[in-house]
Order: C-alpha cells, then sequence, then structure tokens
C-alpha cells in the first residue's frame, strides 16, 4: 500500500467502501482502516495497516491466530483461532489493529489482493502496487532528488529504464 495524505481530501469513500465490502454495511467506523481527520489544519491521513515485513502482531500473538498469506504478503487473522486476548493490539506500533464488537481482532486483510480503498480512492491518495515496485520506485526518486546540474527531474524519471523490470517503470505517478 502506498498512502499519500498530501492529496487525501478527507472525503471517506476508502472507509465506506471498506465496511460495505467486509461488513455489508457503509458504517466507516465499522472500516479496516480510518482516515484521521486534522481538520483544522486541512489535513487528513488515510491510516492503514502496513502488513510489516517484520510483523509484531504475528509474533506476540499466542494462538497463532495472526499469520502471513503467501500469496499477497497480507498479515490475516484467523478469527477461528483467534481467543481475543489482544496481545497483537498492544505489539502493533502503529495501533491498526483492533478489537470488533464479536470479540475478536479486525485488522485490514488486502481484501484478498484487490484493496476496495485503493480501487474507489478518487484522488489516487491510496494506492496498491507490489511491494518491489514501490521500492525501486523510492529509490528511484531518491536517486534523482538531489541529481546535481538536472534541471528537468521529471523528465529524467520518465526515462530511466531498468533491465529485468516491466522495461520501462517510466511514469512514477501512472502506478
Amino acid at each position: 500500500m502506498n498512502v499519500d495524505s498530501d492529496v487525501c481530501t478527507g472525503c471517506r469513500i476508502c472507509e465506506l467502501r471498506c465496511s460495505l465490502h467486509h461488513r455489508r454495511e457503509s458504517n466507516p467506523s465499522r472500516a479496516l482502516l480510518h482516515v484521521v481527520r486534522l481538520e483544522s489544519q486541512g489535513l487528513f491521513i488515510p491510516t492503514v495497516c502496513k502488513h510489516c515485513t517484520e510483523a509484531f502482531c504475528i509474533s506476540a500473538c499466542p494462538t497463532g491466530a495472526m499469520y502471513r498469506d503467501s500469496s499477497t504478503g497480507a498479515v490475516l487473522v484467523d478469527t477461528a483461532k483467534c481467543v481475543g486476548c489482544r496481545s497483537c493490539i498492544v505489539a502493533c506500533p502503529w495501533g491498526l489493529v483492533w478489537m470488533n464488537p464479536e470479540g475478536k481482532i479486525d485488522k485490514c486483510d488486502l481484501c484478498g489482493g484487490d484493496p476496495q480503498c485503493a480501487k474507489w480512492c478518487p484522488t489516487e491518495a491510496i494506492k496498491y502496487a507490489c511491494s518491489d515496485k514501490q521500492h525501486v520506485k523510492k529509490m528511484r526518486r531518491a536517486a534523482i532528488k538531489d541529481a546535481p546540474g538536472v534541471k528537468d527531474k521529471e523528465a529524467l524519471l520518465q526515462k530511466i529504464y531498468y533491465s529485468g523490470r516491466d522495461r520501462i517503470l517510466s511514469d512514477a505517478k501512472k502506478e
């Protein structure tokens, strides 16, 4: 997941689509992600599980209910194994794991690899891409950001080729 709070308008469509997809109701408070609204500052920050490489929630779970899906890389919850001990809530440094009204753990599951929040975000503040592509984009932007003597850095971004990758990871805005 890639979240850009600079373009988030706070419309909460992501929360509505998430709750509709998972709960079959349009109720932002039941979504598996939340938009932090700092309205006095005009700032809206979508917060969603980072599916950490070293997921503390997984190692904190005493029953093995928290696990990583091998196909999507998402950190998931097996509700049949969850006893509601809240160890994963305490372990998550981002505060992105919650207890649902049924006494089980809730968190983003990437909608099985097709996150509805990203799919329906009108400003593309939330995007979903494989982590390899995101990593390459970050490396490329960092390398070019302070390139000495380059006036048109956007044009340079569009002309970098990587062999063995999607041939041309040209326009970072399209991804």
